[in-house]
């Protein structure tokens, strides 16, 4: 397609509104289905409808429905967590998506209008410049609004682009630059493809060199070990309940539970560590001492550790409740979940929203947010760097234990998703953050997927979903930081920040008659 009719076509609404399933098929380059060159297409599609914007509104318009397309076919699932699962009306829970999705339009819009508005009017300016924005500018500002988006109102860090890279090449610099250096790395690559559709010969060479240099650089550092081994390899077994999330917490299936945990980890004492998923017994460490009192002897007996995902209440009783990991080794130890799920674990809405949730008899008590900074725990000569639920979505909070931490440990509970595609995308983000720390993990799921996840990132054995089973294998700790561990996210976000820097005013003090000029070369 010649660049005429490419700027023809951008400047139509039918350009505009094609980003909305465009936007949807980036979901695919994602788990379960992970056809990640997707990552690079889609993002392309989106930079070239804001290159040839022909005001800022219209670029926003395709920003917003990018992102709306993203975020509506790819968190389809919080209508099953809201509605199906947490017995919302079905109008609550369509506002409560609708709301979300329309937040995080509402960021690319902000983001398109800006480009248009202050960078060179590129539709009007033709190719001068398309070099810049695309291999600079757009991917800067693209990484920084996901590292903005991953943070901001307690953050919705789902559908980075880097998450889509766990089996490319480029998932060699998840150890050096994390998540966000690989979506800067996989939005480069975007914008090199718009430089081969538009650009110069010249900005076609540059864009090619970029690309060739980052990928083969990716391969190269896919084998690269920054940790190495400690002590001897542990033996594991991860049991996986599968409790439907309609019977987890019914008291009429309590002592059933209680009963499938115990025989499913019997026999298995005698491994060093046994795990089990978020709040695996359904119910308070008190109204459970005694169950817990016997099978923490009858483990210390086989010299196993056990560790369970539990609620349990902090020191303000039964006001202050906690959803925390705890392990029992020589001594009991908690960790307490830091990163809370809103409007599953706490309801940020004004006191009114909140009673009439409670004579709706819906959820409405918040859970109380453990310490920022916990220290790593003990379990049998080696230390866990814990996480619960989709607090591993959250790397940069990680890197504080991981100076001490040997082995992560997940326990979650994805039976909220019901069966669809959160649980592989969730899966694919602690492979992340093995990936970042180089360090193995064990993944224990309620209803699936449960994993042992190796140091390099592959899944060594994973459990099917929604199947009470028991996963045991062989686990090597490790020691050592990686570039990321030393330094996380800032490397990456001060290059995206200079970027936009050094680029936004020579691109828009770009003397109108050199534009002229270029253009009239082609």
């Amino acid at each position: 397609m010649r660049l005429p009719s490419l700027q023809a076509f951008f400047e139509t609404p039918h350009a505009q509104w094609l980003a909305l399933p465009v936007g949807a098929a980036l979901s695919l380059a994602f788990a379960p289905l992970e056809w990640w060159p997707l990552a690079i297409l889609c993002p392309a599609y989106l930079f070239l409808s804001w290159y040839f914007a022909p005001s800022p509104r219209q670029a926003a318009k395709s920003g917003f429905l990018f992102t709306v397309g993203l975020f509506l076919a790819g968190t389809y699932w919080l209508y099953n967590t809201i509605h199906e699962i947490g017995h919302a009306p079905a109008w609550l829970a369509i506002f409560l998506m609708a709301a979300m999705v329309a937040i995080l339009g509402g960021y690319t819009a902000a983001l398109g209008y800006a480009l248009t508005r202050w960078a060179p009017s590129s539709a009007k300016r033709g190719r001068v410049g398309v070099g810049a924005l695309s291999l600079l500018l757009y991917p800067a500002t693209y990484t920084l609004l996901e590292w903005f988006r991953g943070w901001f109102l307690s953050g919705f860090p789902w559908f980075a682009l880097g998450y889509s890279q766990t089996d490319s090449p480029l998932a060699g610099f998840a150890p050096v630059w994390g998540v966000y250096g690989i979506s800067l790395l996989t939005a480069i690559s975007a914008g090199a493809l718009t430089v081969f559709l538009v650009g110069t010969k010249r900005e076609r060479v540059a864009a090619l060199a970029a690309v060739a240099v980052i990928w083969i650089a990716g391969a190269a550092l896919w084998q690269r070990e920054w940790t190495r081994p400690i002590g001897r390899p542990l033996t594991v077994a991860i049991v996986q309940g599968a409790v439907p999330q309609d019977m987890k917490w019914s008291i009429e299936y309590r002592d059933s539970t209680i009963d499938l945990y115990r025989d499913l980890t019997l026999p298995h004492l005698g491994k060093d560590i046994v795990l089990w998923p978020e709040s695996a017994l359904p119910d308070m460490p008190d109204q459970l001492r005694d169950f817990m009192s016997w099978i923490w002897s009858r483990a210390r007996a086989k010299g196993t550790v056990l560790i369970t995902g539990m609620l349990r209440y902090g020191k303000g009783g039964e006001d202050d409740i906690r959803n925390a990991l705890l392990v029992l080794d020589e001594d009991a130890q908690w960790y307490d979940k830091r990163r809370l799920v809103p409007f599953g674990e706490f309801f940020p809405v004004p006191s009114f929203i909140r009673e009439w949730m409670r004579l709706q008899s819906l959820p409405y008590a918040d859970i109380t947010a453990g310490e920022r900074h916990q220290p790593a725990l003990r379990a049998g000569g080696n230390r866990i760097g814990a996480t619960i639920c989709y607090e591993d979505a959250y790397g940069s909070e990680q890197l504080d234990v991981l100076k001490d931490a040997t082995l992560l440990v997940n326990v979650t509970n994805d039976a909220w998703f019901g069966d669809t595609t959160a649980a592989p995308q969730h899966l694919q983000i602690s492979r992340m953050r093995v990936m970042e720390a180089q360090r193995p993990l064990l993944r224990a799921a309620n209803d699936g997927i449960s994993a042992l996840i190796l140091a390099n990132g592959d899944v060594e054995k994973a459990l099917p979903r929604f199947k009470p089973d028991v996963l045991t294998g062989v686990v090597q700790p490790r020691t050592g930081l990686t570039p990321y561990a030393h330094v996380g996210n800032w490397p990456v976000i001060l290059l995206c920040a200079a970027v936009v820097a050094g680029t936004w005013t020579p691109l828009r003090r770009r003397p109108a008659a050199r534009a002229d000029a270029v253009q009239s070369q082609h």
